[in-house]
């Protein structure tokens, strides 16, 4: 969630030519595993799915630009799209043309504004 402005702004520049979505899956620094000190999210290990419907409603609350959705608990879309601890993704089509580095390093929202530009760029009407 440190990086949410950062996704914000471009969810905002883009919302005419993209659908965002954020999918919450289980929790890389749960309170009761590997914690960061002076973490201001309580949030403990998954283990229900009303417990990362109560984690995911704290995303909720940092006010996302767009709609959130949560994994189930067999963590499907995690493992289907390797997403932990946190990643970003470009779909078109049913394709995937863009398939950021896992996160926190490889999580860069630059890169997908890089690839949304060009693609709206590519879109434009040559006069």
């Amino acid at each position: 969630m440190v990086k949410l402005s950062d996704f914000n702004q471009v969810v905002t520049k883009y919302a005419g030519l993209a659908d965002f979505l954020i999918v919450y899956i289980q929790e890389a620094h749960p309170d009761d595993g590997w914690a960061f000190r002076n973490n201001p999210f309580v949030i403990k290990n998954h283990r229900s799915l009303e417990d990362r419907l109560a984690a995911a409603r704290q995303l909720e609350d940092a006010k996302p630009a767009c709609p959130v959705v949560v994994d189930n608990m067999k963590d499907v879309a995690n493992y289907v799209y390797g997403a932990l601890y946190e990643r970003l993704y470009i779909v078109l089509n049913g394709r995937i043309v863009y398939a950021g580095e896992r996160g926190p390093g490889g999580y860069r929202v630059n890169e997908v504004e890089e690839w949304l530009a060009a693609y709206q760029h590519s879109k434009e009407p040559v006069s």
